[in-house]
């Protein structure tokens, strides 16, 4: 009876079928698969194009390709416009910076702020409040310092591996260059994150902070700023507060930056993607000029 031999070696090697039909094969012939990652990118426009899928993931899509061209140098805040707390500063002068920026970790500093010795968590500011013999240095937590070149795949992984959700950019001479949150990675790819603090009132945009101050979103309509605050700001040229007090200081505002306009100060909170997010808004001091007087 004759029999079936496996080769030598092992298992008898079984066909791959291709099961394509002959049409399909055809197809990826003549228009085989993109080349770059501009053209894979323009596939994904073509395929929203065609309603294959939704324009979300399309831009989440488009995201991940783009991402991986990126480092923390181009997503981090600078260094001048980072907020630190100093170590030695009085616990009512940090609670003050802690409710006025309303951020949740702080790198905080000895001397000079390029000596940055650990990150502090607002929660963990209370514990000073109930127990002042408490000393600071206790409550800081180490902070991780990544190079400007390090790519934002390999932050993101490392963010995840060890729960970190900040990190001190440093350029190539050891000096502190900025920092870069989790967040700031994950707006690369999903867009603008927002969370329970930049929730509107309503659909005006603009809700009161802890010490009085205004905190006014930048596509808030001018009208609706000066109802308001009571202020006359031409409604005629410009739809919102963002695109106006941008066109008075000449350049789009950066973080921290300030102008004054028609008896406001619109203190920058955060920008993102070449337009401001969040200003604080005060009252300017009478015997303060306007801008451009």
């Amino acid at each position: 009876m004759e029999r079936n031999t496996p080769p030598r070696g092992g298992r008898r090697r079984e066909k791959r079928v291709d099961k394509r039909t002959l049409f399909a094969r055809m197809i990826e012939f003549l228009s085989p698969g993109p080349d770059s990652k501009d053209e894979l990118i323009s596939s994904l426009a073509e395929a929203e194009d065609r309603e294959l899928i939704e324009p979300e993931s399309r831009k989440m899509l488009e995201g991940v390709i783009r991402m991986a061209d990126l480092t923390a140098g181009d997503a981090m805040v600078a260094a001048p416009r980072m907020d630190l707390l100093s170590i030695d500063a009085p616990y009512e002068q940090l609670l003050h910076s802690v409710i006025q920026t309303a951020h949740s970790r702080f790198p905080v500093y000895e001397g000079s702020r390029d000596n940055i010795i650990g990150i502090l968590m607002a929660k963990d500011l209370l514990k000073v409040q109930r127990a002042p013999q408490i000393n600071l240095r206790m409550l800081l937590r180490p902070a991780v310092f990544v190079p400007e070149s390090k790519g934002l795949n390999d932050l993101l992984r490392d963010f995840r591996t060890n729960r970190n959700h900040l990190a001190i950019v440093i350029d190539e001479f050891g000096n502190t260059a900025g920092l870069i949150t989790i967040e700031d990675v994950l707006e690369e790819i999903v867009g603008e994150i927002e969370d329970e603090f930049d929730e509107k009132d309503g659909e005006t945009g603009i809700y009161t902070l802890a010490d009085g101050s205004q905190r006014v979103a930048g596509d808030t309509p001018i009208d609706v700023v000066n109802r308001a605050f009571e202020t006359a700001l031409p409604e005629d040229e410009f739809d919102t507060i963002g695109g106006f007090v941008a066109q008075q200081i000449g350049h789009v505002p950066r973080r921290g930056e300030s102008a004054e306009v028609g008896g406001l100060v619109f203190s920058v909170m955060l920008a993102r993607g070449g337009a401001v997010r969040w200003f604080k808004v005060t009252r300017a001091a009478a015997d303060e000029p306007e801008l451009g007087d």
